[in-house]
C-alpha cells in the first residue's frame, strides 16, 4: 500500500491511521514505477497453476462486513492449539515465553535494517552477538555466524564450505537425512560440479575423495545417530564431519562439538520462533575456529571504541557484494536478525536449565506416546534406535485416510512418509502435547485403525 498524502489524524496532531487503502491511482502509479501495465503483467512469470484463484470479495464492502467475511475464512484454518497437534518434520510447536514478543515488538528492533553502520546499529549488533554466543554454547562450538535463511540453506552452505576447505567436490550424505535438505543442496550445487553421494546409514562407506560426511541427528525419523562413530569415519577419509541437528535436543543430548564435529547446522525455529505457515525462520551455523575464513554469511564481533567503551561491529562479511566475487563464500543477502533476536531472547529467558527441561519433556512424552501406540493392534514402530521426540509409526491402513479420520476428532496427525515406508507416518510430540492429548491420539488411532 502507498500513502500519497498525510493522513488527517496526523495533520491534526494525532497518530496515523492504522489502515490506509491504496486507490486505483496509487496502484497505477506503483505499476508504472515498476514498468508494467497491470497486475497480470506483474505476476506473469508465476505459472497459472501456482496462482491463488482469488478471495472473491465483493466490491465496495463495508469494513464490518469485510471483517466478518475474512474472519469466517480464517476460521476454516485448522491450527495447533485448537486441535491437538502431532505434526513435526522440521517445524515444531513449542511454548514461547511472553518476553520474546515483548522485546521483538520494540520499534528499535522491528524497524532495524542490516547493521552495516555500527554507529547507528549498536542495539541490533549486540543482539546478534548474543545470538552467536548462545549458538556456540548450545552446540559446544567455537564460532557461529549471525544466521542463515533457514535450516536447509544452512545445511547446503555447510557442504559447499567443506568443498572449499578440502578442495574436493564430492559430498557424502547419510540416507537417514530429510530428503528436503538434500534437495536444497542439489539446487545449490547443481552448477558447481559437485557430486552428491547418498550413503547407507546401516553400513556407511565414504568415497576416498569426499569433502565431507553430512548427517542429520536426530535424523528424519527422529533417531539419534552415533555422532562419534560418524565423525571418526569422516576423519579416516580426510573428510569433514557436518552435523545437522535439532537445537532443543542439545539441551539433553551431548552437543555436536563434544564429538569433534567440524560444522554444525540447524533450523532455529524451535528456539522461540512461531510456526507461521513455514517461515520466516533462521538457519543456525557454527564451526571450528580454524574454518572461520570460509564461513558464509556475517559475523558480529565485540570490541572497544576510542573511549574504551564496549562496541559491536560486523567483522566478517564474505558475500560477493562486499568482496571480490571469486573470493566470496556465499551470496546470502537478507538479514535474519529479527528472527535471531527471537532466538536470543528465548534462550536468555529459558536458560540452560529451561532448555534442558523442555528437551526432557519432549523426550519423555514422545516415548510415552510411542509405547502406547505400539500396543495398538495393527500398529508398529518400524525404525529401531533411540529417538528424541519424533518416531515413525506403521499403520494398518493408508496414512491419508487415518489423518482425515483424526481431523474429524480434532487431532492433527503425523506426516505421511509412505513414500519411504508403506503406510507409515512420522509423529512428533513436544512439551505442548498434554497427556490428555496423547491419550486422545492413542484412543483415536485405535478407533480408526480398522475403519473403512
Amino acid at each position: 500500500m502507498v500513502q500519497t498524502s498525510e493522513p488527517a489524524s496526523r495533520a491534526n496532531g494525532g497518530s496515523p491511521h492504522s489502515y490506509v487503502p491504496a486507490t486505483d491511482e496509487d496502484r497505477a502509479a506503483m505499476l508504472a514505477a515498476i514498468g508494467v501495465d497491470s497486475l497480470d503483467d506483474l505476476i506473469r512469470d508465476i505459472p497459472e497453476r501456482h496462482r491463488h484463484p482469488g478471495l472473491n470479495i465483493p466490491e465496495g464492502m463495508p469494513e464490518q462486513d469485510l471483517v466478518n467475511l475474512i474472519s469466517g475464512m480464517a476460521a476454516k484454518n485448522i491450527v495447533p492449539g485448537d486441535y491437538a497437534c502431532f505434526l513435526g518434520a522440521g517445524a515444531y510447536r513449542h511454548f514461547i515465553p511472553s518476553t520474546v514478543r515483548a522485546v521483538l515488538q520494540r520499534g528499535e528492533f522491528v524497524t532495524a535494517y542490516t547493521p552495516y553502520q555500527p554507529e547507528a546499529a549498536q542495539g541490533t549488533l549486540q543482539t546478534g552477538f548474543e545470538f552467536q554466543s548462545a549458538i556456540c554454547q548450545l552446540f559446544d562450538m567455537e564460532v557461529a555466524n549471525a544466521g542463515m535463511y533457514d535450516g536447509p540453506t544452512a545445511f547446503a552452505e555447510a557442504a559447499l564450505m567443506a568443498c572449499r576447505l578440502t578442495r574436493r567436490s564430492r559430498v557424502a550424505i547419510l540416507d537417514t537425512a530429510d530428503t528436503r535438505l538434500v534437495n536444497v543442496l542439489r539446487a545449490y550445487s547443481s552448477y558447481q560440479g559437485i557430486q552428491i553421494d547418498i550413503v547407507t546409514a546401516d553400513s556407511p562407506h565414504i568415497p576416498e575423495d569426499a569433502a565431507c560426511l553430512v548427517f542429520q541427528s536426530p535424523n528424519f525419523y527422529g533417531v539419534v545417530e552415533d555422532m562419534e562413530t560418524l565423525t571418526q569415519l569422516a576423519r579416516a577419509s580426510g573428510a569433514l564431519a557436518i552435523a545437522h541437528t535439532n537445537p532443543i535436543a542439545a539441551g539433553m543430548l551431548q552437543p555436536p562439538g563434544h564429538y569433534g564435529v567440524d560444522i554444525v547446522t540447524a533450523e532455529g525455529q524451535p528456539l522461540g520462533v512461531p510456526l507461521t505457515y513455514g517461515g520466516a525462520y533462521i538457519g543456525l551455523f557454527a564451526c571450528k575456529q580454524e574454518h572461520i575464513r570460509q564461513l558464509p554469511g556475517r559475523i558480529i564481533g565485540r570490541t572497544t571504541d576510542t573511549q574504551g567503551r564496549t562496541g559491536y561491529t560486523l567483522t566478517l562479511q564474505t558475500r560477493e557484494q562486499h568482496i571480490r566475487r571469486e573470493r566470496a563464500t556465499s551470496n546470502i543477502c537478507t538479514s535474519t536478525q529479527l528472527i535471531g533476536l527471537m532466538v536470543a531472547v528465548y534462550v536468555a529467558t529459558m536458560g540452560r536449565q529451561g532448555i534442558r527441561d523442555v528437551a526432557s519433556l519432549c523426550y519423555q512424552k514422545a516415548h510415552y506416546a510411542a509405547s502406547q501406540i505400539a500396543k495398538l493392534p495393527g500398529y508398529s514402530l518400524p525404525v529401531k534406535g533411540t529417538f528424541f521426540h519424533e518416531f515413525a509409526v506403521q499403520c494398518p491402513r493408508p496414512v491419508s485416510e487415518i489423518n482425515v479420520a483424526l481431523l474429524d476428532r480434532q487431532i492433527i496427525g503425523g506426516l505421511d512418509i509412505s513414500d519411504r515406508m508403506s503406510n507409515t507416518m512420522l509423529l512428533c510430540v513436544t512439551e505442548m502435547s498434554s497427556k490428555d492429548d496423547i491419550d486422545r491420539l492413542v484412543t483415536a488411532l485405535g478407533e480408526v485403525g480398522g475403519d473403512r
